[in-house]
């Protein structure tokens, strides 16, 4: 095993780092977040120093700024570093289970460096004859979430009508193309022309739904007729009422996200059809991936496949440079973003 190493005193890395300076209101203003940066500090017994490569942009950051009571892990405390899902190269180790040189993933910091006791770090071996980028866009969130929603608390059966709302995004086109290797019929919902036939003509989803020019309800009416089996929600408000209004008996829902609430009122109102519940006898589930960390290697062991067969579709959307983190996730509440959303702070080793 290469021996830890340590930099000298004067050759510490200056990182940059996003701040969280307040808490956002609604959407993400300017002044929420500030770059800042601060020298390295030399490593302590047990820690790793991580070189930033790729920052993942998920739909839960922007609940991670929020001090809300419910949230399922501590928010984000202000006046400091922003968290995220970080691909990054070992750059220096007083750690025995990291070397220096090796790729590792893990929850740490919108920065150039991250310093880190190691808890909660995976190593990543690069998959044979995937890249790199596309390896940590599916492995890291968007493919564990997908294939555990899907199969482990959804358990769809062949031939299942299953509803994936936001299915352009990234772990909705993920759990879509599951469903749809596990012989399910497949109806997508996402909002747009070029969304909608990127999910038709190269994830092979059987209908698609634009949200942007269609009623939802209607169509899922016609698309549906015998009723929605299974439904994995990633959006909630009137897209989740229209699925639970056209919900089979018996059906079930497992609640991903819900990304048209993160700007604003969390708690809301709840879902109007949410009596269908009892008329239709469902059964509902919500799931935060970061519970099901011990069922990666079984997800990885059929994602890696798929991926390097090209039977799982998968689109990056990659912001270049630290400095374009807070823009980039701001793309995602709107719908900008056409696929993965992630940023290259770094060179890939």
């Amino acid at each position: 095993m290469e021996a830890a190493r340590s930099l000298n005193a004067g050759d510490r890395p200056v990182s940059r780092f996003w701040r969280l300076d307040k808490r956002p209101r609604t959407a993400i203003e300017n002044d929420d977040l500030s770059l800042q940066s601060a020298a390295v500090a030399p490593l302590a017994e047990g820690q790793v120093l991580m070189r930033s490569v790729y920052l993942s942009l998920d739909a839960t950051n922007r609940l991670w700024m929020e001090d809300i009571e419910e949230l399922y892990m501590p928010p984000v405390a202000l006046g400091t570093p922003m968290l995220g899902f970080v691909l990054a190269e070992v750059a220096e180790s007083r750690n025995p289970g990291f070397r220096p040189g090796q790729l590792a993933m893990g929850l740490g910091h919108w920065a150039d460096y991250v310093v880190t006791d190691g808890a909660g770090w995976t190593i990543l071996d690069r998959p044979d004859g995937i890249p790199l980028a596309l390896a940590f866009g599916v492995l890291a969130i968007a493919g564990p979430t997908a294939w555990v929603g899907l199969l482990d608390i959804g358990r769809p059966r062949p031939g299942a009508t299953v509803v994936v709302s936001a299915a352009a995004g990234a772990a909705g086109a993920c759990a879509a193309q599951i469903a749809r290797l596990k012989g399910c019929r497949v109806i997508g919902i996402a909002g747009g022309v070029e969304k909608c036939a990127w999910l038709r003509e190269e994830a092979g989803l059987d209908a698609v739904i634009d949200y942007k020019a269609e009623d939802v309800a209607a169509a899922l009416r016609r698309l549906a007729p015998a009723g929605i089996d299974l439904l994995y929600e990633n959006v909630g408000g009137d897209i989740l009422d229209a699925s639970l209004a056209n919900m089979a008996l018996g059906g079930t829902v497992v609640c991903c996200g819900l990304i048209s609430t993160y700007n604003g009122d969390l708690r809301g109102s709840g879902p109007r059809m949410f009596h269908n519940v009892i008329m239709k006898r469902l059964r509902i589930e919500g799931f935060v991936i970061l519970d099901h960390m011990d069922r990666y290697p079984a997800a990885w062991a059929e994602l890696i496949p798929w991926l390097r067969e090209g039977r799982l579709k998968f689109r990056l959307d990659i912001a270049d440079g630290l400095d374009n983190a807070v823009a980039a996730l701001r793309s995602m509440y709107d719908g900008g973003n056409k696929g993965k959303l992630m940023v290259r702070i770094g060179a890939e080793p």
